[in-house]
C-alpha cells in the first residue's frame, strides 16, 4: 500500500544509498525496472503492461521495461538502493527518503494529487478543534501526518495539541479503530477511507480538497539513468498518457481498464458493477492530470512552488530528512524555470517538464 513511511526506513535508505558504488550511475542500457504499488492514481501502470500500451512505447524506443510491484516502502527501499530505475511516490516521501539520501530524482510525470483520498475522520469529534489532547492513529512521518499538521494550523492550533498514535501496518487502521472505542481520531488515505467512512459515527473532520495541491503522486525516475536513457522517459510518458485517454472514454473498453485495476487494487471478488462504482469513487477524490498539458500547467504555476516550500520545512522540522541533514537547505529541489529552494550545490530533486510537454505536443 501507499505512504508507509517511518524513520527507521529512512536511516535505512540513507545506508543503503551510501553503499551504492559509483558505477551504478549513468549507464546505458536497455532494460529498466519500474517499481510501482497500490493506490489508486498509480493503478493505470499495471493497466498499461497488462494491455500491451507500455510494451508498445518501449518498443517504439528499442527498450525494455520491466513493471514490478511491491509494498510502498519496499519500491522506495529498492529505488534508493539503486536496484530500481523508476518508482512511484508522493511528493513528501521521495523527499525525505531518497532524495536525502543523495539519490538524484526526477520527478518526470506529475500524475495527480490527492482531492480527498487523505482525510482525518473522527467520531464524538464534531470538528479540528475537538481533536486537542486526543490520540490521532495514524502511520507517523507520512503524509497524513502533514496532512493533520495542516488541518490544526488551518484551524487555529499545534501539532502538539495532539498526541500521536503510530501504527506503521495502514492494514490494519480500520481495525485497530474499530476494536478501540477510545480512539476518536485518525488519519489515513483511500481504500482505507471509504471503509472507515461506514462504521457508526464516523465524519470527516479535515481532508486533503482543502489542502489542494500538496499531496502529489508523481512517477520518478534516477537522474543518472534518465539523463543517460532519454529513451526511458518518452516510452515511460507516451504510456502513460495513452492510458490516461483511454480512461477518459465512455463504453466498453474504458470499463474494462477501470475494471482491472480495481482488480489489481484487491477487490477481486466483486461484481463488475461494484468495481467500476468503488473504484471511479476513489477516482474522483484525485485530481488526475489527464491531459499532459494540464499537468504541464499545473507544475510551472507559481503556487507549486509555495507548496513544496511547505512540504520541505514541515518534513525538515519533523526530523524526516534523517539525522545527518543539517538544515533545511540541505536537500535542494529545482524547479522547471531553474528556479531552486535550497543549496544549488545540493540540488536532489528536480521536477522536469520536458517529457510532459512532448506529450501534449503529440511528440511521443
Amino acid at each position: 500500500m501507499k505512504r508507509t513511511l517511518s524513520v527507521l526506513c529512512i536511516l535505512f535508505a540513507l545506508c543503503i544509498a551510501a553503499l551504492q558504488p559509483a558505477s551504478a550511475k549513468g549507464e546505458k542500457k536497455k532494460t529498466f525496472v519500474v517499481k510501482w504499488s497500490i493506490y489508486v492514481g498509480w493503478m493505470p501502470w499495471p493497466y498499461a503492461e497488462y494491455s500491451g500500451i507500455l510494451k508498445k512505447h518501449a518498443a517504439k524506443h528499442g527498450i525494455t521495461i520491466q513493471l514490478e510491484q511491491a509494498s510502498y516502502i519496499a519500491t522506495l527501499n529498492e529505488f534508493t538502493a539503486r536496484k530500481a530505475d523508476a518508482v512511484v511516490a508522493t511528493n513528501m516521501d521521495i523527499l525525505n527518503m531518497s532524495a536525502a539520501a543523495g539519490i538524484p530524482c526526477v520527478a518526470m510525470i506529475v500524475g495527480d494529487y490527492s482531492n480527498d483520498n487523505d482525510q482525518v475522520l473522527g467520531r464524538g469529534v464534531s470538528n479540528m478543534q475537538g481533536l486537542a489532547g486526543q490520540d490521532v492513529l495514524m502511520v507517523q512521518g507520512t503524509v497524513s501526518q502533514y496532512l493533520v499538521a495542516r488541518g490544526l494550523e488551518m484551524n487555529g492550533m499545534r501539532e502538539d495539541q495532539i498526541v500521536i498514535q503510530n501504527t506503521n501496518d495502514e492494514n490494519q487502521i480500520p481495525n485497530i479503530f474499530r476494536d478501540n472505542a477510545s480512539l476518536k481520531a485518525l488519519v489515513t488515505w483511500n481504500p482505507m477511507v471509504l471503509e472507515i467512512r461506514q462504521m457508526p459515527g464516523v465524519k470527516k473532520l479535515f481532508g486533503s480538497a482543502q489542502i489542494p495541491g500538496e499531496i502529489l503522486d508523481l512517477m520518478i525516475v534516477n537522474k543518472d539513468v534518465l539523463d543517460a536513457n532519454p529513451a526511458l522517459g518518452k516510452a515511460l510518458t507516451g504510456a502513460w498518457y495513452e492510458t490516461m485517454a483511454l480512461m477518459q472514454k465512455r463504453g466498453k473498453a474504458s470499463d474494462d481498464a477501470i475494471i482491472y485495476m480495481a482488480d489489481k487494487s484487491g477487490n477481486p471478488k466483486a461484481s463488475d458493477e461494484t468495481k467500476l462504482t468503488e473504484f471511479r469513487s476513489q477516482l474522483a477524490t484525485t485530481a488526475m492530470f489527464y491531459n499532459a498539458a494540464d499537468a504541464v500547467e499545473f507544475t510551472l504555476n507559481s503556487n507549486f512552488k509555495v507548496a513544496m516550500d511547505r512540504v520541505r520545512k514541515f518534513s525538515f522540522k519533523n526530523g524526516l530528512f534523517g539525522e545527518g541533514v543539517k538544515s533545511v537547505d540541505d536537500v535542494g529541489i529545482q524547479f522547471p524555470d531553474g528556479s531552486i529552494l535550497g543549496n544549488p550545490k545540493r540540488i536532489r530533486l528536480w521536477f522536469d517538464t520536458t517529457y510532459m510537454k512532448l506529450a501534449a505536443e503529440g511528440k511521443l
